[in-house]
């Protein structure tokens, strides 16, 4: 069986769907097709609901064209005698959406959970229409069995509950069905409250969904013709990447590349499930395939990945007084509360601990690092920890980096001679990437630098 997912670009205009359908129906046997909500409307659904939370009353016209958007769909794509029963359906699916804005603006407030509710419309509608447009379509509704649980204040799959849940549903599919199930939305495994798996979290839907039913690929179909060598906005010699392995691409996705998102890549990876990167406007074109071992015809360095708005974070430490286990009791207390840290170093040897972390956990990285190293900081042993902001983390993405201390050198060298200061960089401790940060206004002129140095023989 195979698993599809289709992002909003593959389901935002009447073109585009009709290509999903061809897709669709040309695949043998049965399968699972995975629908994010119409291109662009998740945005839209959370700025009207704050306008609503606002009492601004142009809500009422943004809904309006969100009903309009989706009637309009139905008519051009949905089968003649299908239409009516599809239009009354989504249409009972908007007017519960309205009354949710209504209820808003009449508190004005917007909590967490209501909006989480709101998000939630769009998958709702897109399935319905996808089901009712495929031959032998069938929907299903997300939540019944992907279920979420708490950790740090976020949403993530209670997996064991999830497999189980996912292999009744889909325990007695038809030998042609294709079940539509609407990606991104879930349901708390404690309230049975309406959650979501985070912005990308249709790609994670269709890998949950592969990996408990063991399928034999996670396609996912979007905009671009696969993973490649570097943002093609920014460098327009950029290449399609034809292979590379899970780790790989989860360090580019970490590291700024959007085709998937990172934690699709777990429960394939622990499954040995292929994904495919495939354009839902190019399926002619071979794509990106990602398994779990290198091949000997790969690119020896995958790519270059570019992820903005980072901050770093160092200390001074009191030469006389070093301890290892410093570092250690950092990581452990940034990690604790569920931060994610890039491991580099300083050039300079007086800052002894340096993590880089999103700008966004930046300040509090700072507050949880002078509470654990409290007792150090008032005895003199460490300094306060500094803050620098407004930086990017530059990954160099391949197999063996470990061992790529040449190729490393000769980056830090090129970008020192254009004048790009190098904040911090990984000292060879990941095989697969080596990482720079920089000045992020000078992470596109380092961008095309690097990716000019390695590639430039392709």
């Amino acid at each position: 069986m195979k698993v599809l997912k289709f992002g909003g670009t593959s389901v935002g205009t009447v073109e585009s769907l009709r290509s999903v359908k061809q897709i669709v129906e040309e695949i043998p046997g049965n399968a699972i097709i995975v629908v994010s909500a119409l291109g662009g409307l998740t945005d839209k659904l959370i700025s009207t609901a704050q306008l609503a939370s606002m009492a601004n009353p142009n809500w009422k016209s943004e809904m309006e064209a969100i009903r309009q958007r989706h009637l309009n769909i139905i008519e051009q794509v949905v089968p003649e005698e299908l239409k009516e029963e599809v239009t009354t359906k989504v249409s009972r699916q908007l007017d519960a959406l309205e009354r949710n804005y209504e209820g808003v603006a009449l508190l004005r407030t917007l909590p967490e959970n209501t909006l989480d509710n709101i998000v939630s419309f769009g998958e709702r509608m897109s399935s319905v229409i996808v089901a009712a447009m495929v031959e032998n379509g069938k929907r299903y509704f997300s939540p019944d069995f992907i279920v979420t649980e708490k950790w740090y204040g976020k949403n993530i799959a209670e997996t064991k509950k999830t497999d189980n849940l996912i292999s009744k549903a889909f325990e007695n599919i038809g030998p042609n069905e294709k079940a539509v199930v609407p990606g991104f939305i879930s349901k708390d495994i404690l309230t049975g409250e309406i959650t979501n798996l985070g912005r990308g979290g249709s790609d994670y839907t269709g890998a949950l969904i592969a990996a408990a039913l063991d399928a034999e690929v996670l396609e996912i179909w979007t905009d671009v013709d696969g993973f490649m060598t570097a943002d093609p906005r920014v460098v327009k010699e950029a290449l399609i990447i034809p292979h590379l392995t899970f780790t790989e691409s989860m360090e580019l996705c970490n590291f700024g590349a959007k085709v998937v998102y990172p934690p699709t890549i777990f429960p394939v990876f622990h499954k040995n499930i292929p994904i495919k990167i495939l354009n839902t406007f190019n399926p002619k074109a071979p794509g990106s395939l990602i398994t779990d071992q290198t091949l000997e015809e790969d690119f020896d360095v995958k790519g270059v990945s570019s992820l903005k708005d980072v901050a770093l974070v160092s200390f001074e430490i009191n030469p006389e007084l070093k301890n290892p286990s410093y570092h250690k009791r950092a990581l452990n207390a940034l990690s604790k509360h569920g931060i994610r840290i890039i491991p580099v170093a300083n050039p300079n040897p007086d800052l002894e601990l340096c993590f880089a972390v999103a700008a966004t956990d930046s300040d509090r990285s700072l507050n949880i690092l002078q509470t654990e190293f409290a007792p150090e900081i008032s005895k003199g042993y460490i300094q306060s920890p500094l803050l620098k902001r407004n930086l990017a983390a530059l990954a160099l993405v391949g197999k063996n980096m470990r061992n790529k201390s040449a190729l490393a050198a000769r980056v830090g060298h090129s970008l020192r001679r254009k004048g790009i200061i190098v904040e911090a960089y990984s000292p060879g401790n990941s095989d697969t990437s080596i990482i720079y940060i920089i000045d992020q206004e000078k992470s596109p002129e380092a961008l095309l630098l690097i990716h000019s140095l390695i590639f430039k023989e392709h």
